[in-house]
């Protein structure tokens, strides 16, 4: 979100496109959205026990052998002679922080450990899309729509799973958020769903002595309109209102919780007050940027060790936020476009790969671990003679998310041409 990068020209294209896509839209919904569903039936799979959804995506192929990294393996050393950092039993400084004798933590991703050893954030390694894609516009896509090479998906995964199922709290006025200022693919095609880049700043800008009236007028016009453009004008207008009820300026996040300067940081407290005020919303995407670490990665210090210490410290302020007291059920997940090459490159960064590893945090998740289906990092054993292999498809925890969690048991909708296989992501 905040972060710059020193990325491939890809990369850096394809976040001026995204910007400039979104830039300049001040209320995104009062115009028809490209990404609207004209027809949306419903299964009523509606629960108020189903968990919210956070989505965060870590733009530009985040380094999963960095972020939880397998010390045991020797080929994470021999392939890195520069970029590995030290066994936990190194004695050095910095060194990795054990977590089950095969991974262990840097020092950017320290502040996770107590969710960890709490149980309730498990490391999903060896994951990622099966898709040999390493472009970032194309591996995106495929991931947020949830099928690869397939240009007549435009909706993405959670925007058909909240299309397809009733809405958690009956008469919601707002279901899904996108805490960015255009909608990211994953959410399109959910009902009552939005971009807003801040909750607390959503609303007509302008004069604040006509607010009021200039208000008034937008509802009368809308009023006079037919569907869909009449149902986006009025819940815009409506919306404002219903996060207007929400202080999100003097949010007092529970446990002494800290969140991080900067908008990853304001992003995730907004959602702690947003999902603690029971409005309805059930599913939130934000994005983190930046990850594209060709040359001088910096793994201990630099560009990298900044981004997992960005990532870590505000997932930890917002587990001790939520867990502080009884608040509504959640599941996070944390994933990326594909992961980095195991070795590293001339520049001391790493060039684009295939495997890496998601995070998933929550009530119900059987954490305190790292699943993954690992086959080594030799030189018979990776993916191409050049990345970790996918063992985990992304869509199995996706899956078990959308089922066991979000009360949908309908994947082959969510998920076209592929059901997920379950890994035991949650315990409950």
């Amino acid at each position: 979100m905040e972060h710059t990068c020193n990325g491939c020209p890809e990369y850096q294209e394809l976040s001026r496109r995204h910007f400039m896509a979104a830039s300049g839209v001040t209320m995104a919904a009062l115009a028809i959205p490209s990404w609207m569903p004209r027809v949306a039936i419903a299964k009523d799979y509606r629960s108020t026990q189903r968990d919210i959804i956070i989505s965060i995506y870590l733009r530009g192929a985040a380094d999963g052998l960095t972020i939880c990294a397998p010390y045991a393996d020797n080929g994470y050393y021999s392939n890195r002679p520069n970029l590995a950092i030290p066994r936990p039993d190194s004695g050095l400084t910095p060194r990795l922080t054990d977590l089950d004798n095969f991974f262990g933590l840097p020092p950017g991703m320290l502040p996770l450990l107590p969710a960890y050893q709490a149980g309730r954030l498990l490391f999903v390694h060896a994951a990622g899309s099966t898709d040999p894609s390493r472009s970032h516009f194309d591996a995106q896509r495929f991931m947020e729509v949830g099928k690869a090479n397939d240009l007549t998906l435009s909706t993405g995964w959670l925007g058909r799973h909240l299309a397809g199922v009733g809405a958690m709290v009956p008469g919601s006025l707002l279901r899904g958020i996108g805490i960015s200022t255009g909608l990211q693919r994953t959410l399109v095609g959910g009902p009552l769903t939005l971009p807003i880049p801040d909750l607390d700043g959503f609303g007509i800008l302008g004069n604040s002595g006509t607010t009021t009236q200039r208000k008034i007028a937008l509802n009368d016009m809308y009023a006079l309109t037919v569907d869909p453009l009449r149902s986006a004008g009025l819940n815009s207008v409506n919306t404002i209102d219903l996060l207007n009820t929400i202080n999100f300026a003097t949010y007092a996040p529970g446990g002494g919780a800290v969140y991080p300067a900067g908008g990853f940081g304001l992003a995730l407290k907004q959602t702690a007050a947003l999902i603690k005020a029971n409005v309805g919303v059930e599913a939130i995407a934000i994005d983190i940027g930046g990850w594209d670490t060709h040359a001088a990665q910096g793994v201990t210090t630099g560009t990298m060790h900044n981004l997992m210490t960005t990532l870590s410290s505000t997932l930890a302020a917002f587990h001790t936020d939520m867990f502080s007291a009884t608040n509504p059920s959640f599941s996070l997940v944390a994933m990326s476009e594909f992961g980095r090459r195991v070795g590293e490159s001339g520049s001391l960064g790493t060039d684009h790969g295939h495997g890496n590893v998601m995070i998933v945090m929550g009530n119900c998740v059987g954490g305190g671990r790292v699943f993954s289906n690992w086959t080594g990092l030799g030189a018979r054993q990776i993916y191409q003679n050049l990345a970790l292999q996918v063992t985990t498809d992304y869509r199995d925890v996706l899956g078990e998310i959308v089922q066991n969690r979000l009360g949908n048991p309908d994947l082959a909708t969510v998920f076209p041409g592929y059901a997920p296989t379950f890994r035991g992501v949650f315990s409950c």
